[in-house]
């Protein structure tokens, strides 16, 4: 919603908002050298950033950050796109506090049950990378590369969490070792396709201050086109593992969930292109392929679990 709202630079600093735990309302509780003012703090956050791009040798990516003047320009104050990220803040916080109850949880297992402890603090380290790091994409204003780094980091958290709760519960599904290189081989191209979705966003970013919005998607190019295409080779792996599913005895909601999840994202997809890229629509193309993903892990693990699951709880 950030995203589809263009509210990502609703909040010029971090972890506050204008400096402020609660934000304002109005542009007259601001500063008038408000742009200024936080243009220099990002500006600082950013020399810093590109020290740490050059320690680990991306001195390229560094310069780029420290010498394009457009990651500078401060936007106008709009209430609106300041409370859509707020929101966005407050709940990662939540999350945040949820994952230290959990790592708090697994600490009683860190001797009996040593892989769901690790998992747990693994868990608690990337959501505290992934903080910093989404102040990372505010400071260099929305540079493409760290949306789309902010946007993996959390499907790895995700792809954590769907493990967790996989490992902690009861486990009764049978094996079904037939199914599993269709899975891996979906999970994968899921990852690809989502990857590819950031290629459009980022073609949409370059052309939406070009043109008008009825031709954002015919001026994306073959980012677009590539993308489109692809979602036929995620549509078919379904089908594929759907045929093989009904050889099995296996609880046939597993994968019709997930059929249906691609099936949704696929018609999403398709009413962005054919509806001129309406904002309500984008979230919920990203939440599909983000779900479709938890789910057919979880599928992943229950097809190919052989024993009962480490932890009963």
């Amino acid at each position: 919603m950030v995203r589809s709202t263009g509210s990502g630079m609703g909040c010029p600093d971090w972890p506050k908002c204008f400096g402020q735990w609660v934000p304002p309302t109005s542009v007259n509780q601001l500063p008038e050298n408000y742009k200024d003012e936080y243009a220099a703090y990002r500006d600082k956050k950013n020399q810093k950033f590109a020290r740490y791009l050059s320690f680990i040798g991306l001195n390229e990516t560094a310069s780029k950050i420290l010498n394009d003047k457009q990651i500078l320009v401060e936007a106008d104050f709009n209430a609106t796109k300041t409370w859509v990220e707020y929101m966005n803040r407050v709940v990662g916080v939540i999350i945040g506090f949820l994952i230290i109850l959990l790592f708090l949880a697994s600490l009683p297992l860190r001797k009996t049950h040593r892989t769901i402890y690790l998992a747990s603090l693994a868990t608690l380290v990337l959501v505290i990378i992934q903080g910093w790091f989404g102040s990372i994409v505010v400071s260099t204003n929305l540079t493409a590369w760290t949306i789309t780094v902010h946007m993996f980091l959390a499907l790895v958290i995700v792809a954590i969490l769907v493990w967790l709760n996989h490992a902690s519960g009861n486990v009764t599904q049978t094996a079904v070792g037939g199914l599993r290189p269709w899975l891996l081989a979906l999970m994968v191209v899921l990852l690809i396709q989502t990857f590819l979705g950031t290629q459009v966003r980022e073609a949409l970013d370059r052309v939406s201050s070009l043109f008008p919005r009825d031709q954002w998607i015919t001026q994306a190019g073959m980012e677009f086109i590539i993308h489109r295409t692809f979602s036929w080779l995620v549509l078919g792996l379904m089908v594929v593992l759907a045929l093989k599913l009904r050889k099995t005895t296996v609880e046939k909601s597993l994968i019709r969930v997930p059929f249906l999840l691609i099936l949704l994202s696929v018609l999403t997809g398709a009413g962005m292109a054919y509806l001129s890229v309406p904002a309500f629509l984008q979230p919920v193309h990203l939440l599909l392929a983000v779900v479709t993903f938890g789910w057919t892990l979880q599928v992943y693990l229950r097809l190919n679990t052989t024993r009962a699951a480490v932890l009963n709880t």
